[in-house]
């Protein structure tokens, strides 16, 4: 495979963008059993999130100084000016990607939240990449794309109950704009050979993020309080580790070295696992349109992704030795 100015093979991107995506699919069913068994709002949830995430991130490079979560290549010295615009972007982005989406949730519903927002996103990036950095689909590439969003509509609307209101599409629309932004900086980084290990992006994000949502989560109700308290710390726990901590380095290794508008296709894996989550453990009712749509979404990603590989492949064989 080719590898990217980051020194990560395209085909390990390709890996950690999937794992990343399986891992936020999880993010949802905790979400829901902490609803279940405290009184956290998911802004303060949200804050938590990011405050356990960076905790876990510091500990393991206390851990492992040598060797961080998700790094791609020996470190580099990056500019003070670009290392300050890439956390200043990156954490503001991931409290705006957040917070709007809860709050287009709230106005609009879980359904068209998700299709707009996770929807969006993908064109987003993929007409920003082409601009900005002139990575083109090709027309396989965007059937791709079509497909799998079509895929998630089937699979996130299929349900039904769907109700649309000008707000919440807003609020959706502006999560879809702040997660293209992050992804671009990254992916924009990534090839100008100027990204830092993944731990550090999160870390740093992870830190701002925290900050900006601190004053939110303050007038949400910031601690949890519930008879359980401990099942609220080891979900607590299992949220900031995992679809946190884990998956966002991947996340920030994978999109630094795969096409931006590749990498948001396949994070749409993550409805997916969200949705055979809430099959298996659940116990939520197996339906005609989530076969239907995880069967057309997966089948685009996997095209996607094997297009991605060929042509980095290629890149390679056509590269001067």
């Amino acid at each position: 495979m080719s590898k990217s100015a980051v020194g990560l093979p395209v085909g390990r991107g390709l890996f950690y963008l999937s794992v990343a995506a399986v891992a936020w699919g999880t993010a949802g069913a905790a979400a829901a059993l902490l609803y279940r068994i405290c009184d956290l709002g998911p802004i303060a949830l949200s804050f938590w999130r990011y405050v356990g995430g960076l905790a876990v991130l510091l500990a393991v490079r206390a851990l492992r100084p040598g060797r961080a979560v998700g790094a791609t290549a020996p470190r580099q010295v990056e500019p003070r000016g670009r290392r300050l615009l890439r956390v200043a972007v990156t954490g503001v982005g991931l409290t705006v990607f957040q917070t709007a989406y809860f709050a287009a949730v709230q106005a609009t519903g879980l359904a068209v939240a998700t299709i707009v927002t996770l929807g969006a996103g993908p064109v987003l990036i993929a007409l920003g990449a082409r601009w900005g950095m002139g990575e083109r689909l090709g027309l396989g590439g965007a059937a791709a794309v079509a497909g799998a969003l079509g895929g998630l509509f089937i699979l996130v609307a299929g349900s039904g109950g769907a109700t649309v209101r000008p707000l919440g599409v807003a609020l959706s629309l502006l999560s879809a704009a702040a997660y293209a932004v992050i992804s671009l900086l990254t992916r924009w980084m990534g090839l100008s050979g100027g990204a830092a290990d993944a731990s550090t992006t999160t870390a740093w994000a992870f830190a701002v993020g925290a900050v900006c949502l601190l004053p939110l989560a303050l007038g949400e109700g910031l601690l949890p309080h519930g008879a359980d308290l401990g099942r609220v710390l080891v979900l607590l726990g299992y949220v900031a580790a995992v679809p946190t901590a884990f998956a966002y380095a991947l996340y920030f290794a994978g999109a630094a070295v795969v096409r931006a508008a590749t990498a948001s296709v396949i994070m749409l894996i993550e409805p997916v696992s969200a949705a055979v989550i809430a099959v298996v453990l659940l116990h939520e009712r197996l339906t005609t349109a989530t076969v239907l749509g995880t069967a057309l979404l997966l089948t685009a990603v996997a095209g996607l992704a094997v297009t991605e590989a060929r042509g980095a492949a290629a890149r390679r064989a056509a590269a001067p030795a």
